[in-house]
């Protein structure tokens, strides 16, 4: 169930109220001071939270993206794959005795 914004119009006092979105709207101001007219406010409503485990960056990722990505990814492995080659084939350094 959503949070409504309203405010009076008489007093001038903000204040919330949770409702269902079959409620009503309220007309009289909650304060018991006051007996004016409210209106609801209008909201940009609450930001999305993704909570828990499992949510990632790449997750919502357009195939076009991914198939770049991967692309990616395995041209820097061949190159790596090119430098452990060049490091296999050096000769090892003679080890000096003292």
């Amino acid at each position: 169930m959503p949070t409504y914004d309203y405010v009076c119009e008489k007093c001038g006092r903000d204040f919330e109220k949770f409702q269902s979105m079959n409620d009503a709207r309220l007309t009289e101001c909650t304060f018991d001071d006051c007996d004016g007219s409210v209106r609801r406010k209008i909201g940009t409503g609450a930001g999305i939270i993704f909570k828990g485990s499992g949510f990632y960056q790449t997750d919502y990722r357009s195939e076009s993206y991914k198939s770049g990505e991967k692309k990616a990814n395995e041209g820097s492995k061949s190159t790596e794959k090119k430098v452990e080659k060049k490091a296999e084939s050096k000769p090892a350094a003679k080890k000096a005795d003292s």
